[in-house]
């Protein structure tokens, strides 16, 4: 790949792994959260009190600490599955390549248990369905993503990672407002369904159109791999700055993985909305991101991706302080979610490139995977100390506002210890 030339086309083809893996995750938390806590008698006599419809979705009623615990399960899995497969396909090169033979191996895994979700009829089968699908995900995950590794130079990461980010926020698009009617005109399993198609069907396009090359400077002497092998090949990097990028994307995914997950419960059970709309209007979120994914990778590029995160978390804390109080109806709920997608789009795009950054070129994967270790993590803490937030609070989702205002400024903080530094030339070839 020359320096002067950026090749979009390919770029594209590679994001259609990341948009198949996008569309899983929006109706994944849009519906499931519902599920869980239909019928619960403190949403109900909320919405009474105010005049609100009672949503006619059937549920578990649980509370919402229960509820956003188990949607964590998942996520305890990728904590150790993710990292360890990320590393694990840095040595792995076989008929397929490096990172299709694990796509391959967790899409059917994946598609299949995605669909049995809303036909599960207990709390022990739908979590059963929830580990099942996201034990499929992590097996490819991590792979799939470490193409902008394997595939791009450091200098182009930002830019190549705003189409791939783009690419995945057309699939959560297709997700919030697809599903969103699915859901709506068609039945609770219609998006399930749809999504699971979809992920087959895209991510079979990625495996077949990139091409991997065969030939890339990795770390291949045997080592322990894992969690624990990852962790220290942190400890053994001189740059130490890499520890605040990680502790960052932990804070900020805190942050966003709360309001993500809760933002369904609370457009139904505070604002009245249904479960559908709520999912549309959700989709609003994708269409800000879509739009500046690109620009927010450009903007990494030109003043730094440093500079480029901060000025997203200071944006997003700004719009949750406002959020917590005007947020009041579908107008009010719609204004806040549109420039939310776009200053979050300056921090998700350059996120994973500036892990490259301050890791090893020799470890892609590895490195991969410790910023999965990070997010996941974060997947676990956010939405369960969220959850346990708005159950002590009177079962008020608007709450949440505040927590994940609180982890967005934490993470600004934090992210003013990493120091600037010019990005290296990959080691690769594509």
């Amino acid at each position: 790949m020359t320096q002067s030339s950026f090749p979009w086309r390919r770029t594209f083809i590679i994001g259609l792994g990341f948009l198949g893996v996008s569309i899983v995750w929006p109706i994944f938390n849009q519906y499931i959260p519902l599920f869980l806590q239909a019928g619960n008698p403190d949403f109900n006599a909320q919405l009474l009190r105010e005049g609100r419809e009672i949503p006619d979705i059937v549920g578990f009623a649980l509370p919402p600490y229960l509820a956003l615990f188990i949607m964590t399960w998942d996520n305890l899995i990728n904590v150790f599955v993710q990292p360890w497969v990320g590393e694990r396909s840095d040595r792995t090169w076989n008929r397929f390549g490096r990172r299709k033979g694990w796509i391959l191996l967790g899409m059917p895994i994946a598609a299949l248990a995605f669909i049995f979700i809303p036909l599960a009829q207990t709390v022990l089968a739908i979590a059963v369905f929830i580990l099942i699908t996201n034990f499929g995900m992590a097996l490819f995950r991590s792979p799939t993503v470490a193409w902008l590794g394997d595939l791009f130079q450091a200098q182009d990461r930002s830019k190549a990672n705003g189409v791939i980010n783009l690419m995945g926020g057309i699939g959560g698009l297709l997700a919030y407002f697809g599903g969103g009617v699915l859901f709506e005109y068609v039945g609770r399993s219609a998006p399930f369904i749809a999504g699971s198609i979809f992920l087959v069907v895209v991510l079979l396009a990625a495996v077949v159109l990139v091409k991997e090359p065969r030939e890339i400077v990795r770390d291949t002497t045997a080592a322990p791999t894992g969690v624990r092998a990852n962790l220290r090949v942190v400890r053994a990097n001189p740059d130490k700055s890499i520890v605040y990028v990680l502790l960052s994307i932990l804070l900020w995914f805190m942050a966003f993985n709360a309001l993500e997950t809760g933002l369904s419960s609370f457009a139904v059970f505070t604002l009245g909305m249904r479960g559908g709309t709520a999912s549309i209007y959700a989709g609003f979120v994708n269409i800000s991101f879509i739009l500046f994914a690109i620009p927010a990778g450009i903007l990494g590029t030109r003043i730094g991706r440093p500079r480029a995160i901060r000025i997203g978390l200071v944006g997003l804390t700004v719009l949750l302080l406002l959020g917590y109080f005007i947020v009041q109806d579908a107008m009010t709920f719609l204004l806040f979610l549109i420039p939310t997608g776009a200053f979050w789009a300056a921090v998700n795009v350059n996120s994973l490139p500036l892990v490259y950054d301050y890791g090893d070129e020799g470890k892609i994967g590895a490195y991969t995977g410790l910023y999965y270790l990070s997010s996941q993590t974060a997947a676990v803490l956010g939405p369960t100390l969220g959850g346990l937030l708005v159950s002590a609070l009177d079962s008020q989702y608007r709450w949440l506002f505040v927590f994940s205002l609180v982890f967005m400024a934490l993470a600004w903080v934090v992210m003013t210890r990493v120091r600037a530094r010019q990005s290296q030339p990959a080691t690769g070839e594509s």
